[in-house]
């Protein structure tokens, strides 16, 4: 068991992503709170069921996938791990430890997902991945190859001002000025592409009826006027912009 003062130490010189509570009152200083984009996943029961992490990084969706009763969890990602942009292993491993956790890792890239070397799982959970792909189709159909029933799916979407199914793409700095997105794709680009990766049945579990979106637009606009005549440049964030989950069965 890792004492207070020396896991507080070993954290301090971690870069997080995720925000986990590593024991009573010592959360990691992730960039984002992760704790609170729990419920919006609506994740179903994992009570004894096995459970892919695809994109792991820190691992938080690991552990709680752990915490929630799944029998088996695996956390799965390459990119992150290996500092390819500014993340790496050591978040995973100390969190690892530190929450004396069973969760498996395996060191494997989206684009090289096999079920001749994993397995299926009962759920895979993909979440802040595929819009850092740059080939999101050929991504869902590997995610698909290794799901055995359910896949959550957390994405950025845009286009959102049109039902027609579309994409947006980003060779530069179009989403949040980070150079690792690629794509945004509307929410029915999203749909139909599971569709497509061999999912029978896809669901929105976000808000998606056509007043929200042209609400949520409205609300951006002004936020993003302001900042594009201050700064006399593109804002990081479009107002057709957004998250979005999705639940798809096999």
């Amino acid at each position: 068991m890792i004492g207070e003062a020396e896991l507080r130490d070993r954290m301090a010189g971690i870069r997080w992503f995720h925000s986990i509570e590593l024991a009573p009152g010592v959360v990691t200083p992730g960039l984002h709170d992760t704790r609170r984009r729990v419920d919006v996943l609506a994740l179903p029961d994992l009570a004894g069921r096995s459970v892919l992490d695809v994109g792991a990084w820190d691992g938080f969706f690991s552990f709680e996938a752990e915490r929630r009763g799944a029998a088996r969890v695996v956390a799965a990602d390459s990119f992150s791990w290996h500092g390819s942009n500014w993340g790496s292993k050591a978040g995973f491993e100390l969190a690892r430890e530190a929450l004396d956790s069973r969760v498996e890792d395996v060191d494997v890239d989206v684009l090289d997902l096999d079920p001749a070397r994993l397995g299926t799982f009962d759920v895979v959970l993909c979440l802040g991945v595929l819009y850092h792909m740059k080939h999101p189709l050929l991504a869902l159909e590997k995610v698909a190859s290794v799901t055995g029933e359910l896949l959550v799916l957390e994405t950025a979407v845009d286009l959102t001002w049109t039902r027609r199914p579309a994409a947006a793409f980003y060779p530069g700095h179009g989403l949040g000025w980070d150079p690792t997105n690629w794509w945004g794709p509307n929410p029915e680009a999203v749909r139909a592409m599971l569709a497509v990766a061999g999912f029978a049945r896809v669901e929105m579990v976000t808000p998606d009826h056509w007043p929200y979106r042209i609400a949520r637009s409205a609300r951006r606009v002004p936020g993003y006027v302001a900042e594009l005549l201050r700064h006399r440049r593109r804002p990081p964030l479009h107002p057709a912009q957004g998250r979005a989950v999705f639940h798809a069965r096999r």
